[in-house]
């Protein structure tokens, strides 16, 4: 039986999106079980079936805005919700950790509580996103580190790969090093050279640069970079969907005969903002632990924690870590267990 941790309380929604999705999860995946981390009194009046759930009494939240979350989560260890969770992942209490709580709570608690991989000296905020053939793509770093190192990227690039091929079903998955040029010499010096190590590790399939204009159209299944230059490259991502949807909206009202045209493109605009609904995809992996987390929009709906649940089991029956531990070295660094 796959044991699954939730933060009920995390994210925008709270318990309205994070009991939904687990009732239905629980209904629909007959070798799942549900552990619930939060407070019991408001959890329990809400289930309508305990079967294979589970509650874990947490008597306190991490706040959505919290502004030092090493200090908040070194506080809260072993009271707020998010902070339980992932001490029981650490402890193998449960498979997986999904939450909608801040992300940078989520991060820091993975890297303190969960701990990272010895292998692995960073860890990654890996988000699936959208592509214009209807294959989704692995964008990471997008904010769990500002800067990495060309050795950093090139080990979260065979995380990726393993995650590309046991969760996505890529056989080969491609990796591309986002940069300025898809010629191979450009960007920064910590650029080329990242892009020369990329080329000579044997546990990748590198393909080279892949330009900004090519996120939504990428060449390759996986697109890596530094925290910085990803958490940049999604937030214009995610601005300018919503700028296009605003404006195409203003333009559909703005005559009778758009108004009209939108009755018989209806079922097609539907259909194409479903492939750009990051509700159908669940959430952003943490790369780089023991663990599979799964960190769901703060926004998430039932409807979107559900898909967060399911992306968590997918990465536990397929064991990705396993398979991630076995593509790394097997020799521990001396500063790995920090």
């Amino acid at each position: 039986m796959i044991r699954i941790g939730v933060d009920a309380m995390g994210g925008d929604l709270g318990l309205d999106a994070t009991i939904a999705a687990s009732l239905n999860i629980v209904k629909d995946f007959k070798d799942v079980e549900i552990v619930l981390y939060g407070k019991e009194e408001e959890i329990r009046p809400r289930l309508t079936s305990t079967e294979r759930i589970e509650i874990v009494n947490c008597p306190k939240v991490l706040d959505m805005g919290e502004h030092d979350p090493v200090k908040a989560i070194r506080k809260d260890r072993f009271e707020a919700s998010l902070c339980v969770l992932m001490n029981d992942a650490k402890a193998k209490k449960i498979d997986a950790c999904i939450t909608s709580g801040p992300t940078q709570c989520v991060v820091v608690a993975a890297h303190l509580l969960i701990r990272r991989l010895p292998q692995v000296e960073r860890i990654a905020l890996c988000p699936i996103i959208p592509n214009l053939d209807g294959h989704p793509r692995l964008l990471l770093d997008v904010g769990a580190n500002v800067e990495l190192r060309p050795e950093h990227i090139s080990l979260l690039a065979q995380f990726a790969s393993v995650v590309a091929r046991e969760v996505l079903g890529y056989k080969e998955p491609k990796v591309g090093l986002l940069n300025i040029g898809a010629e191979e010499g450009k960007g920064r010096p910590v650029d080329k050279e990242t892009y020369e190590v990329l080329k000579n590790n044997p546990l990748i399939k590198f393909y080279g640069n892949v330009e900004p204009n090519e996120v939504l159209n990428s060449p390759t299944e996986i697109i890596i970079t530094d925290g910085f230059t990803g958490n940049v490259c999604m937030k214009t991502m995610e601005g300018t969907a919503k700028a296009m949807a605003k404006m195409l909206k203003e333009e559909i009202k703005a005559s009778l005969g758009g108004m009209i045209g939108y009755l018989f493109m209806k079922k097609n605009l539907k259909r194409f903002a479903k492939r750009m609904d990051s509700k159908e995809i669940g959430g952003a992996m943490i790369l780089g632990i023991g663990t599979p987390v799964v960190k769901a929009h703060g926004n998430s709906d039932s409807y979107a924690f559900y898909n967060a649940i399911k992306q968590g089991i997918n990465m536990v029956k397929n064991d990705v870590i396993g398979h991630v531990l076995a593509s790394l070295p097997s020799e521990e660094k001396d500063n790995g267990s920090n």
